[in-house]
Parts: C-alpha cells; structure tokens; sequence
C-alpha cells in the first residue's frame, strides 16, 4: 500500500495541524471575550472619578492641560507588536498620516515597534515607545503620560491626539482617533456637577487639583486605549486563524478524499495481484 502510505503521512500532518490551529483560535476567542468583560472596570473608575468635580468649579481657573491654544500637536500611534496584526497596523498608520497632514506643526510619537518601524523616514521628528509588553501597559501609560505633560508645560506641544486599534465588535476593528489633550472633557462632565455642592473648603490650590486630576485622567484614558489594542489584537487574531482553519479544513478534506480513493486503489491492486499470482500457481 505504497501510496495510500504517502498520503496517510500528509493526512497525519494535516490532522496535527489543524488541531493546532483550532487551539490557537479558542485562546484567541477567549483572550477577547476576557479583555472585553474587564472593560467595566474603567466605566467604574470613570463614575468614581467624576464625583471629584462635584467639589469645585473650575471653569475660571486656566491650566495647560486642560485649556491650551498652542498649535503644537503631538500624535499618538498605537500600533499592536502581535502577530496577524499588520492590515490593522498599516490603517492605523495610514490614520495617523492623514491626521498629520492637518497639523503641520506636529510630532508623531510612536507607541510600539512595529508602528516605528512604519513610520520611521529621514528628517521626520518622532518620539518612540518601545518594548509595549515588556513594559506593561501601565507603566507605557505613565510614560507616555509624563512624555506629554512635560511636553505641554515646558510649551512644546499645546494638544495631543491619539490613533489606535479599536474594536468596535468581534467582527469589526478600525483605527479610531481620540483627542487626548487638552482635556476639556474634565471642564464639561465638571460642569454638570458645579451646582451640587455650594460651600467645600479648598485646602489646595485649584491649580494643583486641575493638574492632578488631568494626570489621573491622562493615565486611565492612554491605559485603556492599550487595552482596547489588546482586545483588537485578540479578536483579529481569532479572525485570522478562523480564516486559516477554514482553508485547512477543505485542504484535510481534499487529502482525506485522496487518501481513501489511494487505500482503495491499493486494496484493489492487491487483490488483483493475489488473484493473478493464485491463477497462475494453477497453471
């Protein structure tokens, strides 16, 4: 049974393969449907957090980081170092170029290495935050954080975007942009509050409450965006996979096929061979 010996090998490997890649998928699968679940915890903070703009108005008090008329804008690009990643990437550079082009005066600063890598050309000014998964998301976030609160104090950037992988669903991921800084989120949910409370005693300077609280905010809102680039990674990479296990299955299908036809050929010469051999012992 020769040949129905070669393909039965293929067919083996093929078999190995894709329950391989069907474990690979679960894991993905899973990953994103655990990220997603754990996105309540930032709602939760985000109610906790407002209830500090219940105290006092700061609707008189100027802060760089959260009202600011310097041009100078800072772009932030997430892009993902996982693999089954790079269609995402690449939209997200693209985004990310397109945003530039409406604000001359910028820098683009790069949170990952493959996104460097992208965006990395001569003469372009670019800050670059490597090493996402070494680091920690949370401490990335601070980073970057620091990056861009020094750089807004020190008046070398005014305000800051952010571009990265968003998954909208399971099914759907895109590049979503977010204005990051200044943070006038903070002045408009405040000023929902402002009236609550009348008479609070105010043992700190506005100005250090403000920029406090501008880099609590800072710090939960980078660290989720790296959140969100995990659960997207997650659910392209079940994506992908699924699309691969597909493939192997019809290709295991079509060797499986070719098996059965060469065990039966095999089975067939055999007999043909044993019946010949028997005919001829007769003679």
């Amino acid at each position: 049974m020769g040949k129905a010996n070669k393909i039965k090998g293929d067919l083996e490997d093929m078999i190995e393969l894709v329950a391989i890649i069907q474990v690979l998928k679960d894991v993905a699968s899973n990953k994103f449907h655990t990220l997603a679940n754990r996105k309540d915890r930032f709602m939760r903070f985000g109610e906790s957090f407002v209830e500090f703009f219940r105290m006092i108005s700061f609707s008189r008090i100027r802060h760089p980081l959260v009202s600011n008329d310097n041009p100078a804008t800072g772009i932030v690009v997430i892009t993902s170092e996982a693999g089954f990643m790079g269609d995402l990437n690449t939209r997200v550079i693209r985004a990310a170029l397109a945003e530039q082009a409406k604000f001359p005066d910028s820098v683009l600063i790069a949170v990952g290495k493959k996104g460097a890598a992208k965006l990395a050309a001569p003469g372009r000014n670019m800050k670059v935050f490597e090493e996402i998964e070494a680091t920690g998301y949370y401490q990335t976030a601070i980073n970057i954080k620091d990056y861009l609160i020094k750089e807004v104090l020190e008046e070398r950037l005014g305000k800051a975007i952010v571009i990265y992988p968003w998954s909208k669903n399971f099914l759907v991921q895109k590049p979503r942009v977010i204005k990051l800084l200044p943070c006038e989120e903070l002045l408009t949910k405040q000023a929902e509050f402002v009236d609550a409370i009348e008479r609070v005693i105010e043992e700190s300077d506005p100005i250090d409450i403000i920029g406090y609280l501008a880099d609590m905010w800072l710090v939960c809102r980078i660290y989720e965006m790296l959140h969100d680039t995990a659960i997207s990674e997650a659910a392209a990479q079940s994506q992908q996979l699924e699309a691969s296990l597909q493939k192997m299955q019809k290709e295991k299908k079509g060797v499986q096929m070719a098996f059965n036809k060469a065990k039966k050929g095999d089975i067939d010469k055999s007999m043909r061979e044993v019946f010949t051999s028997r005919l001829m012992t007769r003679r």
